[in-house]
């Protein structure tokens, strides 16, 4: 078993500012955990966390991939974020880059079918359109959570660059609610981007059930 990350160092100040890893973070890693062999074996070269939060998830690949070359990016909206990862990384002895940016939209022609690991835990929770927005603009702790209609809204401005930011050998995760229409994601993924996907791993957790997705390029590009 790969040990969760160490987020000792985090203050009680710093998880008023950024999201608390919880069900939906540790269900990630157990996805990542269960694909391990799989990732090492593809040697990625370029990971890219979106809205990285405080840092857990890809100081988790880093320690499944172990000692490699990869290059781990993590943006997030929230500024805060982006020093919670950077000392994530380097409690952890991993080596992240965090950007403070809105979703990947900034790194888009740099990253342009470069992205081996892209992972993407997203405010994935219904709310209206209004706080979703809201959240985003003010760029702090509500950003993590507030989804927007059907908790998507977020989501799809990510899911339209998806196939531009992937590499030929390049997987991506996605942390989906049921409420969020897996179906529908994975077939519009599908017709509109050549994506396939597969369900790695789900679990209930409390009121939520949630929903690990790997979507992956049908042939290379």
């Amino acid at each position: 078993m790969i040990p969760t990350p160490d987020l000792s160092h985090l203050t009680r100040h710093d998880l008023e500012q950024v999201y608390d890893p919880a069900e939906d973070t540790f269900l990630l890693l157990d996805a990542l955990e269960q694909e391990a062999e799989a990732l090492r074996k593809e040697r990625p070269l370029i990971c890219l966390e979106v809205g990285s939060g405080s840092g857990c998830v890809s100081a988790f690949l880093g320690k499944v991939l172990g000692q490699s070359s990869s290059l781990y990016l993590c943006t997030d909206i929230n500024k805060h974020a982006t020093h919670c990862t950077l000392a994530t990384g380097k409690q952890n002895k991993i080596p992240l880059d965090p950007v403070t940016c809105s979703l990947a939209r900034p790194l888009l022609s740099r990253l342009r079918h470069a992205v081996d690991v892209l992972l993407f835990n997203p405010p994935y929770v219904p709310t209206d359109t209004d706080e979703a927005s809201s959240a985003q603009g003010s760029a702090d702790i509500a950003g993590s959570w507030a989804g927007g209609a059907d908790g998507m809204e977020i989501t799809n401005r990510l899911l339209q660059d998806v196939e531009c930011l992937l590499s030929p050998r390049g997987r991506f995760y996605l942390v989906a609610l049921r409420q969020n229409n897996v179906p529908s994601i994975r077939s519009r993924m599908l017709e509109d981007f050549g994506l396939t996907s597969q369900v790695v791993i789900e679990r209930r957790a409390g009121r939520e059930y949630l929903i690990i997705i790997r979507f992956a390029r049908t042939t290379p590009s």
